[in-house]
């Protein structure tokens, strides 16, 4: 990819603008565009650019428009726009962006925006030190950091730490207890280079796996401590502890802030971000605040809407003097004084209040929610709920499959695949991934779309496309898609998720000749492996009961690498409790090998079929990359000669983590 790249920017200036990784990014937002209509002209560019990061937040279209063409004065609105051509107006309108706003806009790396579009060098320091201080609180008494922590906030120690990748991976498993298998993670004093690499290859793919956006992220930027993105990726992980209880599963009291059945399921289908506004409002209302807070940032600047907040969770510590002041840095003061009282810990200055840093709003009232939220822990609405069915294993699909979308890198995060997907775009976006040059864009619809029958017709290439990829879609139809048909879409994303696992292994022409490569080649493949490394252990089908123990697939992975498995480490896999252990082992060695996956425990010890493909699918897809004279025989599994494994474990993956679209889209 950074070839391709090297050839379309022939300009060393031009080059030198950017580093590598803001390259990949760019290029992928070029060729996304230029997807959608074959081409992209100078007169369409305004609009395209509203995705990227600063030119994007703080120009509007018209701006956008104005400019370029006071730059490009002899150009048309119809003339072709290269890649050079994109990356000169895309410097010339950062430039003039953050010169219009100040230093301080261009310096968050936002959490309401996806990482794909953290293009910029310098970072918040208030940020910086909020992140810090959340990291110090939360892992003061990790056996391992307790060496490293406290760490000082007005030092870069936070990124001399994390170049080890342990702290990213137990800051995880913060955010979501047993993401990651602590006896994967290498925790030795002093780590060497592969070691290192596997730590970051497995935090990288189980920040995918718990909703981060991790596009053009890959390990060499972890391992050389690129501050903006590793401060990004801290940012998302803080970002989903902090949210983690703003769903009714966790929080039911949050029926009360809607009035019938119907309303909570739209409720259900917001993102959390949502959530905690349309929460804020709610109690807002309560103490007569007249205006909606909309955003975490021009919104709250004032600190009117903080004090009002505080004086109806924590009337007991309010104070009039908060709303009596006249100068915002006063009041936001006052607003945080009220917050300690009440035992809150701050994630923000005043001075961050004022300016509106959208990032350390999100994550002062999200604390505050988690804190004291105000609602009736004995409401008759909860009753809504117990209606509601709750079925565990569509949940669990729903949230791989959504995860896996996400991974993608499409324009749009999904939060609920029933809901954002009704429209149809984002799994147009995910067929041209899986299949390039599959969508026809000219008779595509892009978001917003206002009128149900534009939602019909691009559901109704979805389906069609679906049928010439021979999806099984018998009485499926469009309009099914956007009426939120749960079976039928859950049907057609595993269909979809399936066709791009095959047509990946079936890429690696070496390997498949160029035939179709189906279910029962990777089951044969499995078994094989296994049955070369001297082990009994066999899977008659994906849906074998006997592979709930686990046994199975450590043995496939230890085939693969020998030094995969510490078996030391391995349940017998007879009881429950052990069959679970040796589950989240096998997803933490998979990730720390570089498989991409989204399965839970569960899965494993259920022995969901579906799951069970994906898994064994990416550990072949794996070990298939790797260039055949650097692959293990399978047949030892002494340290001896490991070397050369190792150091092709450790760089095998890197595109693959740094742009998971490069891998789905452009084989």
């Amino acid at each position: 990819m950074s070839g391709y790249v090297g050839i379309l920017v022939s300009d060393p200036w031009l080059q030198n603008q950017f580093t590598q990784v803001e390259l990949r990014s760019l290029k992928t937002h070029f060729m996304s565009m230029r997807r959608e209509s074959g081409r992209v002209t100078l007169g369409e560019l305004a609009s395209k650019m509203s995705r990227l990061k600063v030119v994007g937040e703080n120009l509007t279209e018209e701006e956008r428009a104005s400019f370029i063409h006071d730059f490009y004065p002899d150009h048309h609105d119809h003339d072709d726009v290269d890649f050079e051509l994109f990356l000169r107006v895309y410097l010339k309108l950062q430039a003039h962006a953050s010169a219009r706003t100040g230093s301080n806009t261009k310096n968050s790396s936002a959490f309401l925006k996806a990482a794909t579009t953290t293009l910029l060098h310098t970072i918040s320091q208030s940020e910086k030190a909020s992140y810090v201080a959340h990291i110090n609180n939360y892992l003061a008494e990790d056996q391992f950091l307790k060496q490293y922590l406290p760490i000082d906030p007005s030092t870069n120690d936070l990124f001399e730490i994390a170049k080890d990748g342990v702290l990213l991976c137990k800051l995880i498993n913060v955010a979501v207890p047993g993401t990651i298998d602590d006896r994967a993670v290498n925790t030795k004093r002093v780590l060497n280079p592969w070691e290192r690499n596997e730590n970051h290859t497995l935090c990288l793919n189980s920040a995918k796996a718990i909703g981060c956006t991790v596009v053009n992220i890959g390990t060499q930027d972890f391992i050389e401590g690129r501050r903006h993105l590793v401060l990004g990726v801290i940012s998302q992980i803080i970002k989903i502890q902090l949210l983690a209880d703003l769903n009714l599963k966790k929080t039911p009291q949050l029926v009360e802030l809607v009035d019938d059945s119907k309303d909570v399921e739209e409720l259900m289908s917001l993102p959390p971000e949502k959530i905690l506004l349309r929460w804020m409002n709610f109690q807002l209302k309560k103490a007569g605040y007249k205006k909606i807070v909309t955003n975490f940032s021009s919104d709250i600047k004032d600190g009117e809407a903080y004090a009002h907040l505080l004086n109806v969770l924590a009337p007991e510590h309010s104070h009039q003097s908060t709303l009596a002041a006249k100068n915002p840095l006063e009041r936001a003061k006052l607003v945080l004084e009220h917050a300690d009282r009440m035992g809150c810990k701050r994630y923000l200055t005043a001075k961050d209040i004022v300016e509106g840093s959208p990032n350390l709003n999100l994550a002062f009232v999200a604390h505050i929610f988690q804190h004291r939220n105000g609602l009736s822990t004995q409401t008759k609405q909860i009753s809504f709920l117990e209606t509601l069915p709750d079925d565990a294993l569509v949940s669990r699909e729903e949230r791989a499959f959504r995860l896996w979308m996400n991974s993608l890198g499409n324009s749009t995060y999904i939060n609920n695949v029933f809901e954002d997907l009704r429209n149809g775009w984002v799994l147009l976006e995910t067929l041209d991934k899986v299949s390039p040059g599959i969508v026809n864009w000219k008779i595509a619809n892009k978001p917003p779309i206002k009128m149900p029958f534009r939602k019909v017709e691009n559901c109704n290439q979805v389906v069609k496309i679906g049928k010439q990829l021979k999806f099984s879609l018998v009485n499926v139809a469009g309009n099914d898609i956007v009426q939120g048909n749960k079976k039928l879409i859950l049907a057609y994303l595993w269909q979809l998720m399936r066709c791009n696992i095959l047509q990946l292994l079936k890429n690696l022409r070496f390997h498949s000749h160029g035939k179709e490569i189906t279910d029962v080649d990777i089951l044969e493949w499995a078994n094989s492996k296994v049955s070369n490394s001297r082990s009994q252990s066999r899977m008659d089908s994906f849906k074998d009961k006997r592979l709930s123990d686990g046994i199975f697939f450590l043995e496939l992975l230890s085939s693969v690498q020998p030094r995969a498995v510490n078996w030391s480490l391995v349940t017998k896999g007879i009881t429950d409790e052990e069959k679970k252990m040796n589950a989240t082992y096998i997803i933490s060695i998979a990730r720390k090998l570089g498989c991409s996956i989204f399965l839970l425990p569960e899965d494993i010890t259920e022995v969901n079929q579906k799951m069970i493909l994906t898994l064994t699918a990416s550990i072949m897809y794996w070990f298939l990359k790797q260039p055949v004279e650097e692959r293990p025989s399978g047949t030892s599994d002494s340290e001896s000669g490991s070397q050369s494994e190792t150091i092709s474990n450790s760089t095998i993956d890197d595109s693959a983590s740094e742009s998971s679209i490069e891998e789905n889209g452009n084989m």
